[in-house]
């Protein structure tokens, strides 16, 4: 029979699991303090909040309606607003404890402002000094002049998922709120820049275009081979019947908008333009290594080379491949890059594939397939991908404990 110290070690493991699982929302958590509104609904209409919910470890350095009032006033773009306001998430954990605890002092960590390529140099570096009379001070790496800026207080700690603290005004940056010209989302345009124009010929000449421009204004992601990829995958294409071009050419789209830093932090599987409709799954899986993202197929692996535009409600990235769903193409190529299988798993692999084939293929959709990011669905953004492999590992350590109790 477990004891009472046996029963309370399992509920907060429980409790640990829930946390895994459903990571954390900052729109949520900032709407029960109506002092941070103005920051909300920033976060919001810049979309931060996405990008914030699907991050693993991050602090948000909210400010109140006042401090941002001072920056509303300088009358910048709202492209300007998100720069400024990237520069107060930072890509690391710091508690109330971790703040006042800095090694030797001072420290520097790197915020999403300088995670989106946008900051110039190290100017998306926030400078963390614990000063006498138990204050903290953050100061811009391109700001040192400013000194005023203080920890207020804590709004949220989640060890060591997500840290929501108070700073005392708007952390000033020239870099950051420099103006930023409004950038050119016009898709059919987008696709005929950087590489991008051998694939635009095939979805204008199949029809496929329609597509791709119906879903630009909900956001949409876009996978572009690259003319030399396109110029090796003509013989194959050729051979494809009208619909299955369709098809392979809608797999190229995502009908979400993934910026980069979303497809860095998630791991997953991903519906497609062709899935809509279609009786077969037309999905693929998004892998990360560091900063380079791999999109897996059954049939072939691509990596991203390069982006067009990374701008919501669009991002276009050039990848070195073409993209070949299971669906039109049998497994051929990824056998053939893998080693030679022995002799016993060779006269498996005889066998045809059939409705009930092993390989994994999930129903779920992926990191970003049924997000819409609208305002009012920004609150129900969520971690995954790397929440469910600590709950799993949390609940695998739960069960063997209680056994042993």
């Amino acid at each position: 029979m477990q004891t009472p110290s046996a029963i309370s070690l399992s509920f907060l493991l429980l409790l640990s699991i829930s946390a895994a699982v459903h990571g954390h929302n900052i729109t949520r958590i900032l709407a029960k303090h109506p002092e941070f509104s103005t920051f909300n609904h920033y976060l919001t209409i810049t979309h931060l909040a996405n990008e914030i919910n699907r991050r693993q470890t991050i602090t948000v350095c909210a400010v109140d309606n006042a401090a941002m009032s001072s920056l509303l006033s300088k009358g910048l773009s709202i492209q300007t607003i998100k720069n400024v306001l990237s520069l107060h998430v930072f890509a690391d954990y710091f508690g109330s404890k971790k703040l006042h605890q800095v090694t030797k002092g001072s420290t520097s960590t790197a915020t999403m402002y300088q995670a989106t390529g946008e900051a110039p140099g190290t100017a998306g570096y926030v400078h963390i000094t614990d000063i006498k009379g138990g204050k903290v001070r953050f100061t811009p790496e391109d700001n040192p002049s400013q000194t005023d800026t203080t920890y207020v207080k804590s709004i949220l700690e989640m060890p060591y998922n997500i840290s929501v603290i108070q700073i005392s005004a708007i952390l000033q940056s020239p870099e950051a709120e420099a103006p930023t010209a409004a950038p050119d989302l016009n898709l059919t345009s987008l696709l005929q820049r950087e590489g991008c124009q051998a694939f635009y010929d095939l979805l204008t000449t199949s029809g496929a275009i329609g597509t791709f421009l119906s879903s630009a204004d909900g956001g949409v992601t876009v996978f572009c081979p690259g003319d030399d990829a396109i110029a090796a995958f003509a013989p194959k294409y050729k051979n494809l019947t009208a619909s299955e071009k369709t098809s392979l050419l809608l797999y190229h789209g995502v009908p979400v908008y993934n910026s980069m830093g979303m497809l860095r932090s998630s791991n997953g599987l991903m519906n497609t333009l062709a899935t809509e409709g279609a009786k077969k799954k037309y999905d693929f899986t998004v892998q990360n290594d560091g900063n380079d993202v791999t999109l897996k197929t059954k049939v072939v692996k691509a990596t991203i080379s390069g982006t067009v535009v990374d701008e919501e409600p669009i991002a276009i990235y050039t990848i070195d491949k073409v993209l070949l769903p299971r669906e039109l193409f049998k497994g051929t190529v990824e056998e053939a890059e893998e080693p030679a299988p022995a002799p016993k798993a060779a006269k498996k692999k005889k066998k045809p594939a059939k409705k009930g084939d092993t390989e994994e293929e999930a129903d779920a959709p992926g990191p970003d397939s049924s997000d819409d990011y609208s305002d009012d669905d920004a609150a129900d953004q969520t971690a995954s991908g790397g929440g469910r492999l600590v709950a799993s590992a949390v609940m695998a350590f739960c069960f063997s404990w209680l056994a042993f109790v």
